[in-house]
């Protein structure tokens, strides 16, 4: 897979997830974001090749949503907390 998953961490970096094959020979990529990026995160599916290689500066790079792809569409909305309320 030559795919990864980036958001914004709460300390103002990026996040890279990198998908097993194990988890993609029976899941999608979208489906692993929606597991495991933090809830209201927006984020990403990149090529590998668009990460830099050099991790010298890995702490100072920055997450930045495209102009054309506005933020709103990768952000996962939290799913709503169970209740024990019985309705009748």
């Amino acid at each position: 897979m030559n795919k990864r998953i980036i958001y914004p961490n709460d300390d103002g970096g990026v996040s890279i997830l990198i998908p097993t094959e194990e988890y993609l020979a029976e899941h999608t990529i979208e489906e692993l974001a929606a597991k495991d990026v933090p809830a209201g995160k927006p984020y990403k599916i990149v090529d590998v090749a668009d990460i830099p290689t050099d991790r010298t500066f890995r702490n100072a790079w920055e997450f930045v949503a495209d102009e054309a792809e506005p933020v709103e569409e990768f952000v996962i909305e939290p799913v709503a907390e169970p209740t024990n309320e019985v309705t009748e």
